[in-house]
């Protein structure tokens, strides 16, 4: 496939333009050297977005062109902590040859425990999960770990790349950012100041997670250097991971400790990853992991 033809440029346009539509988005305030960059050889270029609005505390967008030999979309919409609504999360990677999805409202608590945030965010929004299940396989196994951030709706698929089904990605973007939108439109601040202080922290928890081990971090420090990239990923991609709370991520997962007192490299400590979907077309949790 010829990637010339294919632009995730639409993707962001539709996503500022219909946030747009329902509230009032702000420029935010970022460093200057992340926001247009080549990389180190020349051959991809770096495109980053970012926003704030009254309820959400960061919408950004990275869009990474490799020319024929890659597209990268990574686009995330983060909640103020005062609101428990889930975190919007798009991670595309394509290849002339190959496609890797991942597209999902991320759980701000844990779906694999907590039925009542099921309850709450995900189970009118099964139907839309079913409209693309038979377009976006399950994509093979996913760790047991990176599972708690995933959601029952979770799109997680790799395929053959095409013009038609970037199309279809297109689609389910636009209907799964539109469902998100209304859910922060329905959000209602909490009173409760502890729960505020525990939003916070499973905000937190999920940007030291994401900032430690995102597969896409070798690609960055590939293409812009380790300074730079770690730069990108702690001040924008993952921004709060510095500001939102205190804890390190061996405070969050004192398993990847090593003797040493570094942190493990390994993306999985319980070697068990879930190769099936692991929830029915209910929402319902229901394991079939695999080691």
């Amino acid at each position: 496939m010829d990637l010339s033809a294919l632009s995730y440029q639409k993707f962001v346009q539709f996503a500022v333009e219909e946030t747009r539509r329902r509230t009032t988005l702000s420029p935010r305030p970022y460093q200057d050297n992340l926001k247009n960059l080549r990389a180190k050889d020349g051959n991809a270029a770096l495109h980053t977005l970012s926003f704030q609005a009254p309820k959400i505390r960061h919408l950004r967008s990275l869009i990474i062109e490799g020319n024929a030999a890659m597209q990268v979309f990574d686009f995330a919409a983060f909640p103020e902590p005062t609101l428990d609504y889930p975190i919007f999360c798009a991670n595309f990677f394509t290849t002339s040859t190959l496609s890797i999805v991942v597209l999902d409202l991320n759980p701000l608590h844990d779906v694999t425990l907590q039925r009542d945030y099921i309850e709450k965010y995900y189970r009118s929004l099964m139907l839309l999960y079913q409209k693309y299940a038979e377009f976006f396989p399950w994509g093979d196994k996913i760790t047991s770990e990176s599972l708690k951030f995933f959601s029952p709706i979770v799109i997680w698929c790799k395929y053959s790349s095409s013009l038609e089904k970037h199309e279809t990605l297109y689609a389910a973007f636009k209907d799964y950012f539109k469902a998100w939108l209304v859910v922060m439109e329905q959000a209602v601040e909490v009173a409760d100041k502890f729960q505020t202080v525990r939003n916070c922290e499973a905000q937190h928890k999920y940007l030291t997670w994401r900032a430690e081990k995102d597969p896409g971090h070798p690609l960055l420090k590939r293409l812009m250097g380790e300074n730079l990239a770690r730069e990108m990923v702690r001040r924008f991609l993952f921004e709060g991971v510095d500001s939102l709370g205190t804890k390190s991520f061996l405070d969050y997962y004192p398993e990847y400790l090593c003797e040493d007192g570094s942190v493990n490299r390994k993306r999985s400590i319980a070697g068990k990853g879930y190769r099936t979907r692991p929830w029915d077309a209910e929402g319902n949790f229901i394991g079939n992991h695999l080691s």
